[in-house]
C-alpha cells in the first residue's frame, strides 16, 4: 500500500516515522512526503528515504498513491483532502476534521461521492488505556478530565479547544453515546492570540456531566480522565497507559449496612473496605499513533468504515464550536469581549 504524508511539520514527521516503521513490517510503503517548505520536505524525505514534493499537484502527478495523511494546518484540510480523494486516494485527516461544520459536511460528501475511506486522527481513541476501559462502561454519570501541556509554538493556528481538548471531546462522545444538552465554558488567551486555557462543563441528555480542563500554558504535562458510574470509579492515565477501577459489590451493599462495612473488624491482608474491589484491567501497550495507522490501513484494505469516521470527527467539531460560543457568552458577561475566542 503506497502512502504519503502531506504536511511534515512536527506531528507530520511523526506520521512519516510511523509509516516508515510499518514499511519495515511490510504493511505499507512510505513513497513520498509533501510540504510547502522545500527544505523541510527534503529533510524528512532524506530521513525516511522517500521522495520529496513541494506541492500537492506535483505529488499527485508524479506518484501513484493508495493512501495519504493530511497533516497540514486545519484551514487547509478541505482543499488538501478534496484533491487527494478526487484523485482516488484514501485519507487520514488530522484532527480537528475541518475549520467549520460546512467544511466537514463537504468532506463527508466528497468521500461518499468518490467512494473513499476517510478517517479522522483522534489519537486518544487508539490509546490502549482507553480501549481497556471501554468494556467497563455501564452508566457513566460524571467525568473529570485534565489535559495540560507545556507551551510550545506548535498548532497555534487553532485554540486549546481544537488543539488539545478535542481529543477528550471525541473520547467522551464515544463513551457516553448521547447528545449534549448544555455547554458552559470559560477560556482566555495567555501566551497566544487564541484561547490557551479553558474549562468546560458538558451535560448530556442522559444526565451525565463532564468537567474538562485543557491548558497549553501549564508547567507540567497531564493527560488524565476519571469517571464515575453506579458503584464504580474508573481512572485512566493516557500518558502512562494505565487503568484502575474501584468497584463496590452491590450484593454486599444490599445485605450489610454502610456502618457495618466501615466499622467491621478487618482480617490481616483484607481490603480496606469489605466489598470494595480494586482492579487493573490488562492493557496491551502500544503507541497510539501506530495503532491509529494500523486501523486506518485495515479500513483501506477492507474498504470498511474506519474506527473514527468523518461523522465522528464532525460531532467532535460541533461540540468544540458550541464550546467556542459558550466562551464568547462568558466573555460578554465578564466584560472581556475584547478577548477574541476565535481569530
Amino acid at each position: 500500500m503506497r502512502a504519503a504524508v502531506v504536511g511534515v511539520g512536527v506531528f507530520g514527521r511523526n506520521h512519516a516515522r510511523v509509516l516508515s516503521e510499518l514499511q519495515k513490517a511490510g504493511q505499507a510503503e512510505l513513497v513520498a512526503v509533501c510540504d510547502a517548505n522545500p527544505e523541510r520536505a527534503a529533510e524528512i524525505a532524506m530521513e525516511f528515504r522517500c521522495q520529496a514534493f513541494n506541492s500537492l499537484d506535483q505529488l499527485l502527478t508524479k506518484t501513484k498513491l493508495d493512501a495519504a495523511v493530511v497533516s497540514v494546518p486545519t484551514v487547509h484540510h478541505l482543499a488538501t483532502a478534496r484533491a487527494l480523494m478526487e484523485a482516488g486516494v484514501d485519507v487520514l485527516i488530522e484532527k480537528p476534521i475541518a475549520a467549520s461544520l460546512a467544511e466537514a459536511d463537504e468532506l463527508i460528501r466528497i468521500a461518499a461521492k468518490n467512494n473513499r475511506v476517510a478517517m479522522v486522527g483522534h489519537l486518544e481513541r487508539f490509546n490502549p488505556a482507553v480501549r481497556a476501559a471501554l468494556p467497563l462502561l455501564t452508566q457513566p454519570m460524571f467525568y473529570e478530565i485534565h489535559r495540560l501541556s507545556i507551551f510550545t509554538p506548535r498548532s497555534l493556528d487553532v485554540d486549546v479547544v481544537l488543539d488539545l481538548m478535542i481529543h477528550d471531546i471525541d473520547v467522551l462522545l464515544a463513551m457516553v453515546q448521547s447528545p449534549v444538552r448544555e455547554v458552559r465554558a470559560v477560556g482566555i488567551p495567555v501566551l497566544s492570540p487564541k484561547v490557551d486555557i479553558a474549562n468546560v462543563r458538558l451535560e448530556f441528555e442522559t444526565g451525565c456531566v463532564a468537567n474538562l480542563t485543557a491548558s497549553r500554558v501549564s508547567t507540567e504535562r497531564v493527560r488524565r480522565m476519571r469517571f464515575f458510574q453506579p458503584h464504580q470509579y474508573i481512572s485512566i492515565d493516557y500518558a502512562k497507559q494505565d487503568v484502575f477501577s474501584l468497584t463496590v459489590d452491590a450484593k454486599t451493599l444490599a445485605t450489610q449496612s454502610f456502618e457495618d462495612l466501615m466499622f467491621a473488624p478487618q482480617a490481616p491482608g483484607a481490603p480496606p473496605i469489605p466489598g470494595v474491589k480494586l482492579e487493573r484491567p490488562e492493557v496491551h501497550r502500544e503507541e497510539p499513533l501506530l495503532a491509529e495507522h494500523k486501523a486506518f490501513l485495515k479500513a483501506v484494505r477492507e474498504r470498511s468504515t474506519p474506527e473514527v469516521s468523518l461523522e465522528d470527527g464532525r460531532r467532535a467539531l460541533a461540540v468544540a464550536l458550541e464550546i467556542h460560543a459558550a466562551m464568547e457568552v462568558h466573555h460578554e458577561r465578564a466584560g472581556l469581549a475584547q478577548m477574541a475566542v476565535r481569530r
